[in-house]
């Protein structure tokens, strides 16, 4: 039988980034709004220590394909085809070499990618998740960490919404009923450090 490799134990605490793509961060991108750019330095600094800490890092970027039927378009216009300029990473937030991109189509970062095995077959126990906006693509993305069983949690102040109310809702259910919501401070210094001690 072949032995499979060791678990890295720094695995046990990831961060997953959402479309922290130009779409969302440029001024003339096609999904901007002010509030988004609020979220840049928190965004930094959550990646930054994962980096420094030697945590999984994924970056989870919309992506759709030109010339196909795609369900979202009666809802929203087109936006974020692959190769596109407003699908890049915003500058600052390209991948390194070990950290993971995955391609989306639908609001989770779960749905029809090989997320969850990726996240269990590294060992992942938490994910720090981050990025735009809080009522649509987190929110669908941290439920669905919950569905598949991690322990999906959101640091203050790196997430936002073009809708505050929705935003706050959003933070508030999460906290009360599918994962927990911490101090900015708190999110650097597990993924920095030894994470959380539960």
């Amino acid at each position: 039988m072949v032995a499979r490799p060791a678990i890295n134990p720094r695995h046990r605490l990831a961060l997953l980034l959402v479309d922290v793509n130009r779409s969302f961060f440029d001024t003339d991108g096609p999904f901007h709004y002010p509030g988004a750019l609020e979220n840049l330095d928190p965004l930094h600094r959550l990646l930054d220590a994962a980096r420094a800490g030697g945590r999984l890092v994924v970056h989870a970027r919309e992506a759709h394909r030109r010339g196909f039927q795609d369900y979202e378009r009666p809802k929203l216009p087109e936006h974020s085809y692959l190769g596109d300029r407003d699908q890049e990473p915003y500058p600052g937030f390209e991948e390194q070499p070990g950290e993971v991109v995955i391609h989306k189509r639908r609001f989770s970062a779960f749905f029809a990618t090989d997320l969850a095995l990726l996240l269990q077959e590294q060992g992942v126990e938490r994910v720090i998740i981050a990025g735009v906006k809080t009522n649509v693509c987190i929110r669908a993305s941290v439920q669905d960490a919950f569905a598949y069983g991690f322990r999906p949690t959101i640091a203050r102040g790196s997430v936002s919404s073009n809708r505050p109310h929705l935003h706050e809702a959003s933070l508030e259910d999460i906290q009360r009923y599918i994962g927990e919501v911490v101090d900015l401070d708190v999110a650097v210094g597990w993924l920095r450090n030894e994470g959380p001690h539960d």
